[in-house]
């Protein structure tokens, strides 16, 4: 495997080994993407604050969160299906984020599931939970998740309905189901051979992680991704976080706020956190970055809970750009996802050393020594 010097080279890797269905569906946002772009270069125009002659040889980069002290302000956010990136792919990245000493949040779809994981964890990892429309099953998942101990319960509410993905509908992922579909996606499969063997045939048997159960073992990709399009519940209201929080009693983050009066109503129903989010610009097309509406969600709730965000991260730079305009931690998306998919857990450790050397360089050039620093006096107005 080839170690990469940023995430831009971790992408093209990932392009060159995974088929053209799964690099599409990490790649891609929805319809015309223009959130997709925004979350990117909003980001970028953040313009960091460079301090001269400020005695940063004592750099401590550690946070604590959630009762747990981590060796940075980042962690694996949930990405769907990610366990087919790489062999048993989820596997590899817990254990990667452990080395490293930062959380990963495994999916409600993902392609490992909960016990598989845990199997795999020295440690208590988050769980990302959606509200399905099979209550029965969303209750499983949460006792799953207490009986794996798992320690943080990531709640997504900005998905009632799936966007609209164009490039899955391109691909074969979403747009022909069934024979056509199952040809096209092998297609593109047999001329990614490296992946093929990796995950094809070393990664068998191939389970469909938490939903299993549900829909028997000898249930292929268009099954699960039937499932999960028919299950989403467009009639999720804030009073659902009733039946939450009767079953779990760690601390509880809201995934998906973007909106001041939001983020008031989560400190109400009783949130621990939130995510800033526009889920990585793969829902509502057109909606501002994450840039652009983390400060005023900050100023309203600061304080009251703690605050995370996601969004068009490639670097420890943006890492930190997000924590001068407000956030407590950083969740990375893509960015984990194309280093598994380039070359499964060394290239996400190699990954997070990358993000934590960039991260080094933005409080020492700044001036900082602590996270805490890092706030927006560290930003060029």
């Amino acid at each position: 495997m080839k170690l990469a010097a940023s995430i831009s080279d971790y992408r093209e890797l990932a392009r060159r080994r995974l088929p053209k269905f799964l690099f599409e569906y990490v790649d891609g946002g929805s319809y015309d993407e223009v959130t997709l772009r925004r979350n990117r270069a909003d980001l970028q125009r953040v313009a960091l604050r460079q301090r001269v002659l400020r005695d940063v040889s004592d750099i401590d980069l550690g946070i604590e969160i959630f009762g747990q002290r981590q060796s940075m302000p980042i962690a694996l956010g949930p990405i769907g299906l990610a366990g087919i990136l790489a062999r048993r792919g989820e596997r590899q990245a817990v254990t990667a984020a452990e080395n490293a000493r930062i959380p990963f949040c495994l999916s409600t779809v993902s392609a490992c599931s909960l016990a598989e994981v845990a199997d795999a964890a020295r440690a208590p990892f988050w769980f990302q939970l959606y509200m399905m429309r099979d209550r029965v099953f969303v209750s499983d998942l949460l006792a799953q998740a207490r009986e794996q101990g798992c320690s943080v319960l990531v709640f997504t509410v900005d998905m009632p309905v799936p966007g609209a993905r164009y490039r899955d509908y391109r691909s074969g992922l979403a747009g022909a189901p069934g024979l056509k579909g199952a040809i096209q996606r092998g297609f593109q499969a047999m001329q990614h051979p490296r992946w093929a063997v990796d995950v094809g045939l070393r990664g068998r048997p191939h389970s469909l992680g938490n939903v299993a159960p549900l829909l028997g073992t000898k249930s292929g990709l268009d099954d699960f991704l039937g499932w999960m399009r028919g299950n989403f519940d467009p009639r999720v209201t804030w009073r659902d976080l009733e039946h939450i929080l009767s079953e779990w009693t760690g601390p509880l983050v809201i995934k998906g706020i973007f909106d001041p009066e939001d983020a008031r109503t989560a400190i109400a129903v009783g949130a621990d956190g939130i995510v800033v989010s526009n889920h990585g610009g793969r829902q509502l097309d057109g909606v501002p970055s994450t840039a652009e509406t983390l400060p005023a969600i900050a100023d309203a709730v600061r304080g009251e809970l703690r605050i995370l965000a996601d969004g068009g991260v490639r670097s420890g730079l943006d890492v930190a750009r997000l924590l001068c305009l407000g956030a407590d931690c950083v969740l990375l998306g893509r960015a984990w996802a194309y280093a598994l998919g380039a070359g499964g857990e060394a290239a996400v450790r190699h990954m997070l050393s990358l993000f934590e050397a960039e991260l080094r360089v933005a409080l020492s050039l700044t001036g900082a020594n602590r996270i805490a620093d890092l706030d927006r006096r560290a930003l060029v107005r």
